[in-house]
């Protein structure tokens, strides 16, 4: 999608992603979480806008050596059209930026999906947390190594 504009979060965003946190994410991401992490110098939020309405959002922790993507979240509506894909390219790009030496992520056993998008950019799995999400799926952790220098 050419017309799919990624844009930095803010506070203002909040108002239209507590719909989609609702209903297309777990119960974990809050609003008052996003609006701490909006406040976190290590944290980085992306919004992914089509036609001045968010339709995705994604965001990254930064610790000293390693970028953790926290979250890829698409509204319903608004899947398999590469919006995934655009998010998480713009927050690898964002993590490359950085002087790291990889990305992190973890993603649930049963989104397939999610797991084929982020080997067809270069994840590797490399783990797996058992009852990780609400104490039922497993998380696989899946990583990407960074070259060193930065860019």
């Amino acid at each position: 999608m050419d017309n799919i504009q990624i844009s930095k979060m803010t506070i203002l965003d909040l108002e239209s992603i507590s719909n989609t946190l609702l209903s297309d994410f777990d119960d974990f991401w809050t609003i008052s979480i996003f609006k701490s992490e909006l406040q976190n110098p290590n944290s980085k939020y992306l919004v992914a806008k089509l036609n001045n309405q968010i339709v995705g959002f994604g965001g990254i922790w930064k610790s000293p050596d390693d970028i953790h993507i926290t979250n890829i979240v698409v509204n319903k509506n608004f899947r398999r059209q590469n919006i995934g894909t655009i998010i998480l390219s713009h927050l690898i790009n964002l993590s490359k930026k950085e002087n790291i030496t990889s990305i992190t992520l973890e993603v649930s056993s049963t989104n397939i999906p999610a797991q084929k998008l982020y080997e067809k950019l270069g994840f590797k799995k490399v783990g797996l947390r058992k009852k990780y999400y609400n104490n039922t799926n497993d998380a696989i952790i899946m990583t990407m190594e960074v070259s060193n220098e930065k860019k």
